[in-house]
């Protein structure tokens, strides 16, 4: 239940939440995998139809486009990391069973599932549904039950996709280059059978002051490494129109010019999901700049109507400029950022959801810079009214006392004053999470000591104790923790319960590990229970990432 004021995507996700756990009375309930294995026939099935549902059968129509924006970006993200695995896993024991509840399982599997029903068909799919469903009910299955269920129903040798996309791992990219004479030519580095969509746009009038509007759609089905098809010259090429498949799509330079323009001036809100989920996968490979991508959101995310998608890209943003920027660019870029934020905020419609969507946006790059400080303490001492419609109810406003209190805006006193003012369970938490945020270094030696030796913290106190102590982004107070925190994390792991555990291990990993310590870490205990050396590899991985994208952001300063 909210506690203030929500926008119309925290309702979708709610409702997808609903109808996820309802689909579990069939995927899941009425027919159960027989072991872990297996997993997904109720997992992935489950976020299937969530989305599946909200889209049939509620006011929440475009419920794909948030689940092309947000759900499978963590399934591009989970699939990358060198701990990846194929959606049927391999699952010796319960504590590997507990973390395959992950992006593979839940979105990945969902992808596919969206895959198959344009292999075979909508009808095709739920017919096999239902005989699955008469010919198991109150049994146990496994992955073969299934495909005999849907090869009877479609005709089509759904063995031979299984092995394609339950079996394997990993994500295809698709490119798009010009072979001259009208022709494209389409390549996967990863090659997959693909059923999907090759969309083209351009300009309704001169660049610059028109709009983009789709010229052609053309359904394709693609087994190769390269595909040779011809499509009609256009602006923009955008290959997976409709997200019948599951792959990271590329832009050519003549479209990624083409969005940088008019990516708001599309119509379809699934295209432009399509189009930001293309650009935000860029950012992250280090193949397009964060410099430019925030750029592009700078220009088109005030206009994006969408707030799930809205919200996604405003926080993809703020994650890059403090992941992928080195410290160089970083003053300049989070002082733009925090210019356009405010704007944004001042122009959204006066109590809209986008407007919640900036206003929490503030709070985060508020955390680590000084630019709107000023403007924001005002509003929350009551002194300047802010701007129209904008509610500063308990949840906000904990949001931007929390980034003024991590710049040092706020102190214990005026913390404890609000804290008396929310007296509530969440009220507490967020307390937790203020009190850690503040920049001293008694105060993070505090939150670290605490986090790791109190073992009366609550869950939800353990998370807020921390977020505080990591915000801010403060180097100078954290990172001689760094070495301290692979010394700990083998006996937390051993003596405390596996959530607990996994909060520590994810939450604690130094946020810039130059040293490689993780490797280290590694390379000396190999013998450590495989649940926490894949989460310490997933972190590790996610520091060399963000290494590979500011070389990216270094060289594009350089040209």
């Amino acid at each position: 239940m909210f506690r203030g004021a929500s926008t119309r995507a925290q309702h979708e996700a709610r409702a997808n939440t609903i109808l996820h756990e309802m689909a579990h009375m069939w995927f899941g309930d009425l027919v159960t995998m027989r072991w872990w294995d297996d997993l997904w026939l109720k997992e992935s099935f489950a976020d299937y139809m969530g989305a599946h549902a909200s889209a049939q059968a509620t006011s929440f129509t475009d419920a794909w486009v948030s689940f092309a924006n947000r759900r499978k970006a963590w399934a591009y993200q989970q699939d990358q990391l060198p701990t990846t695995h194929p959606i049927v896993a391999n699952i010796t024991d319960l504590e590997a069973a507990k973390l395959n509840f992950d992006g593979i399982t839940y979105a990945k599997g969902a992808s596919v599932l969206k895959q198959l029903v344009a292999y075979v068909g909508e009808e095709a799919f739920f017919e096999a549904a239902r005989r699955y469903f008469r010919r198991h009910e109150y049994g146990n299955t496994t992955l073969e039950d299934l495909l005999s269920v849907l090869e009877e129903v479609s005709g089509k040798d759904i063995h031979e996709w299984s092995r394609a996309w339950l079996e394997t791992s990993g994500v295809t990219t698709l490119t798009v280059t010009d072979a001259g004479q009208g022709d494209l030519t389409i390549t996967q580095d990863a090659p997959r059978p693909h059923s999907m969509q090759l969309a083209t746009f351009d300009w309704s009038g001169e660049p610059h002051t028109s709009t983009l509007i789709p010229t052609s759609l053309r359904e394709l089905t693609l087994t190769d490494a390269t595909t040779l098809v011809s499509a009609p010259a256009g602006a923009l090429r955008l290959l997976n129109e409709g997200d019948w498949t599951y792959a990271k799509v590329r832009l050519d330079d003549q479209s990624l010019n083409a969005v940088e323009t008019g990516l708001s001036t599309i119509d379809s809100p699934l295209s432009r999901a399509l189009v930001w989920s293309s650009l935000w996968n860029a950012t992250r490979d280090g193949e397009l700049a964060t410099s430019r991508y925030v750029k592009i959101v700078s220009a088109h995310a005030p206009r994006e109507s969408n707030v799930a998608v809205q919200t996604g890209v405003l926080g993809n943003t703020f994650y890059a400029i403090e992941n992928y920027v080195g410290e160089e660019y970083q003053g300049e870029l989070r002082a733009a950022w925090a210019s356009t934020v405010w704007a944004a905020l001042e122009g959204a419609e006066p109590g809209s959801g986008s407007q919640l969507a900036w206003a929490r946006a503030a709070a985060d790059i508020a955390s680590v810079t000084d630019e709107l400080s000023e403007r924001m303490a005002a509003i929350v001492a009551g002194t300047n009214p802010g701007p129209a419609g904008l509610e500063l109810d308990n949840e906000l406003r904990w949001q931007w006392i929390t980034a003024l209190a991590a710049r040092g805006h706020v102190d214990a006193v005026q913390l404890n004053m609000e804290r008396e003012r929310d007296n509530t369970g969440s009220g507490a938490t967020h307390f937790v999470q203020a009190m850690a945020s503040r920049p001293t270094a008694e105060v993070r030696d505090a939150a670290w000591s605490r986090a790791w030796t109190d073992e009366n913290l609550s869950n939800e106190h353990l998370s807020a104790t921390i977020a505080g102590f990591g915000s801010g982004a403060r180097p100078d107070l954290t990172a001689k923790y760094a070495g301290r925190y692979f010394d700990l994390i083998g006996q937390a792991w051993s003596s405390r319960s596996i959530e607990i555990a996994r909060r520590l291990v994810l939450g604690f990993y130094p946020a810039s590990d130059t040293a490689d310590l993780g490797g280290a870490w590694l390379a000396a205990n190999d013998h450590a229970p495989a649940a926490l050396r894949r989460l310490v590899t997933e972190q590790r991985d996610h520091v060399q990432r963000a290494v590979a994208a500011r070389a990216c952001e270094h060289a594009s300063h350089s040209k």
